[in-house]
């Protein structure tokens, strides 16, 4: 079999979500957090490895609340995601306080990864149908193309939005053959009677499509796409000034520039699953509830 690993991105501070760790917070019936579902999702849809990438500090609670009965069902790999994890030669701003994004947190796996990978949130749910298309993908033989070959699970802006805040999207422009043109990482993001809209700096509201696909950071990558990350975090990087303490080295902004560029070819595997998350400490009891109803259909057993 094919080896292919499920790569978790857990280093994120989660300040909307207030007190606690919300990779960490419970949602199952038997204390299961999120990532038991996916990584549950993940392993009968074929992948066989698992690499999370945490922050050092959160190691030993990480470890104690799924990471050791993980490493029962599968192969386990940790990376770790710090503000000094940084290309050879450059440090980072004292006055930095926050992780570098989504690039720099696959960048941390690179020792880790040989084989072709999925990368999703820790704190999001994305459903089995994603994970069956994006690993059927990854094992499938295809010709070169002569650019990096990715794919992304494009969810239904719809089924993504939560009921207690807004949120961030990145909104996919495809051709009629499937593949991404560009993605337009669309903030705060409402749910609305009509479907949703996008507030503006100038206090207006834009409606959006609430049919249109939407990437939630799960990418079907290859290591031959770590060598062009490290090369765009190191411009990134000289591009930062010093007072650019916020910015971030995001997964969708490499893709699409990658993708407008012409280095890379991106299949939009769309998928009808409803997405749900923990981004606001009220989305959690949607988040249980949820569970409980796929439970109850026989999407999960009881007890994982």
């Amino acid at each position: 079999m094919k080896q292919t690993s499920l790569v978790i991105m857990a280093a994120g501070i989660g300040s909307r979500f207030g007190k606690g760790i919300k990779q960490l917070e419970p949602v199952g019936p038997n204390g299961e957090i999120i990532m038991d579902y996916s990584i549950y999702d993940a392993l009968q849809a074929g992948f066989n490895k698992i690499v999370f990438i945490i922050r050092k500090d959160l190691e030993a609670d990480f470890k104690a609340m799924i990471g050791n009965r993980i490493e029962e069902r599968a192969e386990v790999a940790y990376a770790f995601q710090e503000l000094d994890s940084l290309p050879d030669g450059l440090t980072c701003p004292p006055d930095r306080t926050k992780p570098w994004g989504t690039g720099q947190a696959v960048l941390a796996a690179r020792d880790l990864l040989d084989e072709p990978f999925v990368v999703i949130n820790a704190d999001d749910h994305y459903g089995k149908e994603a994970f069956v298309k994006v690993h059927e993908y990854l094992v499938s033989e295809r010709a070169p193309s002569g650019c990096l070959d990715i794919c992304m699970a494009g969810f239904v802006l719809g089924n993504t939005l939560s009921e207690y805040g807004t949120v961030t999207r990145g909104i996919c422009s495809v051709d009629g053959a499937g593949n991404l043109l560009g993605v337009d990482e669309t903030r705060n993001i409402k749910k609305t009677p009509k479907g949703a809209s996008a507030l503006l700096p100038d206090g207006s509201e834009r409606e959006l499509d609430p049919k249109a696909l939407v990437s939630m950071n799960m990418w079907g990558l290859t290591p031959a796409f770590m060598d062009v990350l490290e090369k765009g975090f190191r411009r990134f990087l000289a591009q930062c000034g010093p007072d650019d303490l916020k910015k971030e080295y995001l997964l969708p902004d490499i893709v699409d520039g990658l993708v407008r560029s012409g280095q890379a070819r991106v299949s939009v595997l769309k998928t009808e699953d409803t997405w749900f998350g923990v981004t606001y400490q009220e989305d959690k009891y949607i988040v249980r509830e949820a569970f409980r109803g796929l439970i109850r259909k026989g999407a999960y057993p009881e007890r994982l």
